[in-house]
């Protein structure tokens, strides 16, 4: 578990992060989102003592980070950074093993480390072990700065913009594999991002920042339906409330008997997914994988934040 407590960076004057406090639970993902200049990548850089605390204090399963030599500390918190930060002259595999050898693992731990991770990320060790960076696409190098990070079994992961030089189709791929892999690893995680959509895809809590301030710190579905402030509120975006909404829920969790025609969507796929392969068909039900169906009319109520039809007042009462 993170805990901050009132974390402040001040640069003579001016406070760059302003009276933080939040808690990450141990195996959440806590994504922090606001504009450029906001904050927040100081404040990740905090956690791993990179840059300096003017006040407050960051503490680690009860431990205060400031009690421990810095070198010490980085070792045991895996950092993953825009541009992936690969060692051009080294290979996959000694990129990845950087920590576990500074930590004195022998070899054959190391390899066998290293071939689990390529593996869990879909590079086949046979194929990536001896390959240098530059012989890897954008998506693989950032595959290869995860798997680096993660070498040493680290409980806690920091992640700064790690696929900010993605395109869309490489970065949902990317999004997708970290969600998959943090669940299988039980990593605590702390992602920096601009983006909200990723916020909300990745975050199982988001810290909305602005100007040094910490706005808002919730889940989600509160960020949306309860923003603390117009500037949450416009960072969410009006227009795009329902589709995040509709992002945060699987098809599975709101499947009911029944038939429909045509092919079925994955039981995992989300409620935004499950909408637009709607209208994109002109469908009223999708059938799902593993039985039952998906409505046109259960994904509108899903869309709403009171879960209400479009037309009717809640409970059945009488409209006034």
């Amino acid at each position: 578990m993170i805990r901050i407590e009132h974390l402040t960076k001040r640069y003579g004057t001016r406070a760059v992060v302003e009276d933080v406090s939040l808690t990450v639970e141990r195996g959440q993902i806590a994504a922090l989102v606001g504009t450029s200049g906001s904050g927040k990548t100081t404040l990740l850089r905090m956690i791993n003592r990179l840059v300096q605390p003017t006040a407050g204090r960051v503490l680690i399963d009860g431990t205060d980070t400031a009690t421990l030599p810095p070198h010490l500390l980085r070792r045991r918190i895996g950092y993953a950074i825009q541009g992936h930060g690969l060692f051009p002259h080294r290979t996959v595999a000694q990129n990845i093993a950087t920590v576990p050898r500074l930590l004195g693992w022998d070899a054959d731990r190391i390899r066998a480390r290293v071939d689990e991770l390529l593996a869990l990320f879909q590079l086949p060790p046979a194929e990536f072990r001896d390959r240098l960076p530059h012989q890897l696409s954008g998506g693989q190098q950032q595959r290869v700065g995860v798997s680096r990070a993660l070498a040493a079994r680290p409980e806690l992961l920091l992640m700064d913009e790690p696929f900010g030089a993605l395109d869309p189709v490489i970065r949902a791929s990317a999004q997708a594999d970290l969600r998959r892999i943090q669940r299988d690893l039980g990593t605590t995680l702390v992602i920096v991002t601009h983006d909200i959509d990723e916020a909300m895809a990745l975050g199982d809590r988001i810290g909305v920042m602005d100007r040094g301030l910490l706005l808002q710190y919730a889940a989600p579905g509160a960020i949306l339906t309860a923003p603390a402030t117009p500037f949450v509120a416009r960072l969410i975006g009006t227009d795009q409330r329902p589709f995040h909404l509709l992002s945060l829920t699987r098809v599975a969790d709101i499947a009911t008997p029944g038939m429909a025609g045509g092919a079925p969507v994955p039981a995992d796929a989300t409620l935004r997914d499950a909408l637009a392969l709607c209208l994109w068909s002109g469908r009223d039900a999708l059938p799902v994988e593993g039985g039952g169906v998906v409505t046109l009319d259960a994904l509108r109520r899903a869309a709403r934040p009171d879960g209400r039809p479009d037309d009717g007042p809640p409970d059945g009462g009488a409209a006034g």
